[in-house]
């Protein structure tokens, strides 16, 4: 099922991007580090092209270390960006996106040129409590859920560095299909817009080939060590899981729902161990594959409609 989630409000938000962003000097784009490629909007870089970009790895502190540090590399190898990795809700590291706002773009500060930034992200990313971070007081409203902030809103940070807040955008259409159970995994999509028992299978897949010592950990499946986990099908872990945690149905039968939710919520909680579910590699081959998709789903609907297209007037059959 390919996962989509793109309410009114965030329609809102794109037309305000595209009308702020002619002042801006630089932009920040929160990235969750557990995943920094499906976390990345592909249409906020297009609204925000030709303005430097601080790209902000948030909850670092939940992701795979060696991981992040590749995705460090990867984003500040691109021209024109600067990536930096951090907890929000840590003073000190916050304090490191105003330092790399003024390297980004040297030539504003001051009363006559005060910097202004632009922060925008998916929901449910950290931007809020960044931003009460970064001002020491509850400017912005959080919560663990998606969509929480629905207006922009300037903040001062000092008398000249001005930031603007955006609600948490998605894009209309996620063509990588790994990406949008990846968001959805994290919070970043509304719970009506998923199913909750195929993101934790797909979760889980990935989880028990990657990091399935956290699960056996986690969920004391002492039976099983990290070998046995990684061999079992996705659902025979769910399941393990499910009737380890009690969430049993009449007859011993495990309720695969409360099973999936309770997965969802250990990994949002960090509970799983420090956890990152791509790299830079594999990002490149899902968007690589998820576009090719894309493209050939758009040729047959456009064959589809050029074989339905009725002939003109008083046209007949071409001689050959």
């Amino acid at each position: 099922m390919a996962i989509q989630w793109f309410p009114g409000h965030m329609y809102t938000t794109q037309k305000a991007i595209t009308e702020r962003v002619k002042d801006i000097d630089v932009v920040i784009e929160l990235l969750d580090a557990r995943l920094p490629g499906s976390s990345a909007n592909p249409m906020l870089a297009e609204l925000t092209a030709g303005r430097p970009t601080l790209k902000v790895l948030n909850k670092q502190d939940l992701a795979d270390p060696a991981r992040t540090a590749l995705w460090l590399a990867h984003y500040n190898a691109l021209p024109a960006t600067r990536a930096i990795a951090l907890d929000a809700s840590l003073t000190t590291p916050a304090q490191a996106i105003v330092r790399a706002c003024h390297e980004l773009s040297p030539n504003r500060g001051g009363m006559a040129k005060p910097m202004r930034v632009l922060i925008c992200g998916i929901p449910n990313v950290g931007k809020s409590t960044l931003i009460n971070t970064l001002t020491g007081s509850r400017k912005a409203k959080t919560g663990d859920e998606a969509g929480i902030t629905k207006l922009e809103q300037r903040i001062t940070l000092a008398d000249d560095f001005y930031l603007w807040d955006t609600p948490g955008m998605l894009w209309p259409r996620i063509v990588v299909p790994k990406s949008g159970y990846n968001l959805a995994a994290s919070g970043a999509v509304g719970r009506n817009a998923f199913d909750e028992e195929e993101v934790a299978l797909e979760l889980l897949n990935y989880l028990k080939r990657h990091y399935a010592a956290g699960i056996t950990e986690r969920f004391k499946l002492a039976e099983l060590d990290a070998a046995a986990i990684a061999a079992m099908k996705d659902e025979e872990v769910l399941d393990a899981i499910g009737r380890k945690r009690g969430a049993l149905l009449g007859k011993g039968r495990v309720n695969l729902q409360k099973a999936a939710e309770i997965v969802m919520h250990e990994f949002r909680a960090g509970n799983l161990g420090r956890v990152t579910l791509e790299t830079p590699e594999e990002f490149a081959q899902w968007l690589a594959e998820g576009l090719r998709a894309d493209a050939e789903r758009a040729a047959k609907k456009a064959a589809r409609g050029k074989k339905r297209k009725p002939a003109a007037e008083g046209e007949g059959p071409r001689p050959d």
